[in-house]
C-alpha cells in the first residue's frame, strides 16, 4: 500500500475521531475544579498538552471526538476520491461525513456555521466549545458545496449558503484608512488575524460561484484590500498585527496565497497578482530545505510540523503549480512520508530537534495529511511509478 492507502485505513478504523493538540480542557479533572476558571492555569493546562511528546489524555479523562474542520477536509478528500475513482465505499463515507457536519453545526447565529469541540483559552480571550470561527466555518462550506457536487442534495447546498451571513453578519469587524476590513476569527473577539480574513474570502468566493451575488464580491474585495496592503516587503505576512503575533509562518503563509489564488480566480479581479506572485516566491524560498524539510518559520527548522508540508501539496495542486516545482512537491513528499507516517499509517504531528511527538492527532495531523495526499496523489504517486 502507498502512504494514503495506509492513511485511509487508519483513520476509517478510527471512525474519524481522534484527540487535538488544544483539547486539554475536555479534561473533566479540569472542569470540575477551581483551576478551571484561572485564565493563566488554563493556558498553562493546554500547552501542557500541546507540547508534551507523552499523552496524558487517556489519563485524565479526554475522550477521543468529532471535530468539525476535521470531518470537513475529511470530507473534500473523500469527493477528491470519489471523482477519480467512483467507489460506492467513497459515496457511503461523504454522505456520513456531511451529515455529521450537518449535526454538529452551532446554533443561535445569523447563518449556519461550525466550532472546535473543546474550549480554549487564547491570550487575548476564551471560547468555548462549540463558538463558531471561520475557519472551522470556511472549510465546511468547501466540503459541504463538494458534497452537493457530488450527490445533489439541496440541503448540503443550502448551508452552505446560509453560512455566508455568518460571515457578513456576526463577526467583528477592523477598518483601515480606505474603508477595507478584515473579519474576526469568531464572534466573541476582536483579532484581526490575516489567515482568518482570507479564509472568509474564500468562503465567500465559494458561493459567489454559485449564487453570483456581487454583495459577495463586494465584500470579498474589501478583505483582500485589507491584507494584501499587510504583506511585507519580502512578500511573506506575520500572522497578525499584534505585537504578540509577529512570526511569519509556513503554513498560515500558505492559506494566504491560497485563498489569494482562488479570489483572483473566482472574480477575475487580479488587481493582487503581484502580491500573490511575490508571495508565492516568499514562500517557496523560505520554508522548505532541499532534502524536502518543511520549515516551521522562516527563521529556524524545528519544529516541523505536518501542516507545513500539507499545506504545501495543497496550495501546489490546488494552483496548478505543482508540474512546475515538481522537484520540491517530491522532496517534500518523500521526506515527510519516510520520516513523519507511522507504520501503523498515521502521520506525526511534529518533529522536534532532538525528538519526535509521535501522538496522533485526528484534525491537526490525519485529515491534514489525508486533505493533501488525496489533492495530490496522481501527481505523487504516478511521478514515484516512473
Amino acid at each position: 500500500m502507498n502512504s494514503l492507502e495506509k492513511l485511509i485505513a487508519y483513520c476509517e478504523q478510527q471512525e474519524f475521531k481522534g484527540w487535538d493538540p488544544f483539547d486539554g480542557l475536555n479534561s473533566p479533572i479540569i472542569n470540575k475544579t477551581i483551576l478551571g476558571k484561572s485564565r493563566i492555569f488554563r493556558l498553562a493546562w493546554i500547552q501542557l498538552f500541546k507540547r508534551n511528546p507523552i499523552n496524558l489524555r487517556p489519563f485524565v479523562g479526554i475522550k477521543k471526538g468529532y471535530n468539525t474542520k476535521g470531518l470537513a477536509l475529511f470530507l473534500i478528500g473523500y469527493c477528491n476520491l470519489f471523482e477519480k475513482k467512483r467507489k460506492p465505499q467513497y459515496l457511503k463515507t461523504i454522505f456520513f461525513l456531511s451529515d455529521k457536519l450537518l449535526e454538529l453545526k452551532t446554533q443561535g447565529y445569523s447563518g449556519d456555521c461550525w466550532g472546535y469541540n473543546f474550549d480554549w483559552q487564547a491570550r487575548a480571550f476564551f471560547q468555548p466549545k462549540g463558538t463558531p470561527t471561520i475557519v472551522a466555518t470556511s472549510y465546511a462550506v468547501e466540503a459541504l458545496i463538494r458534497a452537493y457536487n457530488v450527490t445533489g442534495k439541496s440541503n448540503y447546498l443550502n448551508a452552505a449558503i446560509s453560512a455566508t451571513a455568518f460571515v457578513l453578519k456576526d463577526l467583528n469587524r477592523t477598518y483601515d484608512q480606505d474603508k477595507n476590513y478584515t473579519i474576526s476569527y469568531s464572534p466573541s473577539d476582536k483579532t484581526s488575524v490575516y489567515n482568518a480574513g482570507l479564509l472568509g474570502v474564500k468562503l465567500l468566493a465559494i458561493i459567489y460561484k454559485i449564487t453570483k451575488d456581487n454583495t459577495l464580491f463586494e465584500n470579498a474585495k474589501k478583505i483582500i484590500g485589507f491584507v494584501v496592503d499587510k504583506q511585507n516587503l519580502d512578500g511573506s505576512w506575520y500572522y497578525s498585527p499584534l505585537a504578540h503575533h509577529k512570526w511569519i509562518d509556513s503554513f498560515h503563509t500558505g492559506f494566504n496565497l491560497e485563498c489569494i489564488y482562488i479570489y483572483m480566480h473566482t472574480f477575475n479581479d487580479f488587481s493582487c497578482q503581484q502580491n500573490f506572485d511575490k508571495g508565492t516566491e516568499y514562500y517557496l524560498d523560505n520554508f522548505f530545505t532541499e532534502d524536502g524539510q518543511s520549515k516551521y518559520y522562516n527563521n529556524k527548522k524545528h519544529p516541523i510540523d505536518i501542516h507545513s508540508p500539507a499545506q504545501l501539496l495543497v496550495f501546489l495542486s490546488k494552483t496548478g503549480l505543482i508540474k512546475k516545482y515538481k522537484t520540491l512537491a517530491l522532496n517534500v513528499y518523500s521526506w515527510t512520508q519516510s520520516k513523519m507516517q507511522s507504520t501503523e499509517g498515521y502521520f506525526y504531528y511534529q518533529k522536534m530537534k532532538y525528538f519526535t511527538n509521535k501522538i496522533s492527532y485526528i484534525r491537526w495531523s490525519q485529515a491534514w495529511a489525508f486533505y493533501a495526499l488525496t489533492y495530490a496523489q496522481s501527481f505523487l504517486y504516478e511521478e514515484n511509478q516512473n
